[in-house]
């Protein structure tokens, strides 16, 4: 992309911006706050370009402007301050330049979402069990860490500890685009707790990060629902199989069975069963644009493709190794202890070299 056609571009975007600006300053849009969401999240979206644009257009205008001056300025030290200033410009307006184009590429609409995560246990018995519980262990101690709010929405617990399934919402800013990068099969190489003669065993257990799709997103009937009520089991207190708090809802148009026994309050369960069931049936079509995005990006790391083998934990050597970025630490106490942002921002750079690639292939 060449300066004239990022500056031309650029200005189409500040015209934008500024359209966006009276639309929201109209009062009669608080009636349609659909329109009001959408609209106030793309201002925000196109903010930081718009801040990154007058920074670049004003560094083009003094290397401009410090050239003209130094083919017409005949004092010996105001050249050598023009020629200091031309120097630090062409140095910095070509990252300026890497930094709107990155800018530029249209962000994952679902990246500010909070996210439903699922843990289940692959391969491996009990110990892929009680591999989820430290999956599990870890995005708790890492949602702590990013000053997330964690909650569990349904589990099942593994006979030796651990969970066979565990399903919970990350809520906070932008968690969707941060978690995203975890779905998919992770696997363990370890000695397990059962094993007598200290063999080295691999289990896996697989992830499944989904954007959380708010009211706006989907539209329920419910006439198209139907709702169960059953009791809890599991750990709890005396209210656990005497009291039919538990919701089990069926979308019947999709088959979609979704069910709650996290509170001992039946409104709550259902709140956050419906909440559940409407991020299920908004990922079957984000699932369509995951698959479409990662067949045109064959090396995509938040790729739709959850039966892909992502991340290695080896106990023996204390070494995680990432597939997809070829990238190992040697410090597994650490990672597990949540300290996963270094392995998320490598994935990030990574995607982002990507998209660049595809930007430019297609302009």
């Amino acid at each position: 992309m060449s300066e004239n056609s990022l500056l031309t571009k650029l200005e189409g975007i500040r015209r934008k911006y500024e359209s966006l600006q009276q639309q929201l300053s109209d009062p009669s849009l608080v009636q349609d706050m659909k329109r009001y969401i959408t609209l106030n999240k793309e201002y925000a979206e196109i903010g930081p370009i718009i801040q990154a644009g007058e920074k670049y257009k004003n560094a083009i205008g003094n290397l401009a402007s410090a050239k003209e001056l130094l083919l017409k300025e005949k004092d010996e030290e105001m050249r050598e301050f023009a020629k200091e200033e031309i120097s630090q410009l062409e140095e910095q307006i070509p990252h300026m330049e890497q930094r709107i184009k990155l800018l530029l590429i249209p962000a994952d609409p679902q990246d500010g979402k909070n996210a439903i995560m699922e843990i289940r246990a692959g391969t491996g018995g009990d110990e892929a069990s009680i591999f989820a519980g430290d999956l599990f262990r870890m995005y708790t101690k890492y949602a702590e860490k990013k000053g997330w709010k964690l909650e569990i929405t349904g589990m099942s617990e593994g006979t030796s500890g651990g969970f066979k399934e565990i399903i919970f919402k990350i809520t906070g800013t932008g968690v969707y685009g941060v978690l995203k990068y975890e779905s998919g099969v992770h696997r363990v190489q370890r000695v397990p707790q059962t094993e007598t003669q200290g063999r080295v065993h691999t289990s896996a257990a697989s992830v499944a990060v989904l954007p959380e799709a708010d009211e706006f997103d989907v539209e329920l009937n419910e006439k198209d629902i139907r709702k169960d009520t059953f009791c809890s089991s599991g750990p709890g207190g005396q209210s656990v199989n005497t009291t039919y708090s538990a919701i089990r809802l069926t979308h019947i148009p999709s088959g979609i069975v979704v069910q709650c026994q996290d509170e001992k309050s039946q409104l709550k369960n259902y709140d956050k069963a419906l909440a559940e069931l409407r991020t299920r049936l908004y990922n079957m079509e984000y699932e369509k644009y995951l698959n479409e995005i990662s067949a045109k990006r064959k090396t995509m790391v938040s790729t739709g493709d959850r039966s892909a083998k992502i991340r290695t934990y080896n106990y023996p050597q204390s070494r995680v190794t990432d597939h997809r970025i070829n990238y190992t630490m040697h410090n597994l106490p650490v990672f597990m202890d949540g300290e996963i942002q270094e392995v998320i921002e490598l994935l990030q750079i990574a995607e982002n070299s990507e998209r660049l690639k595809d930007d430019s292939s297609s302009t």
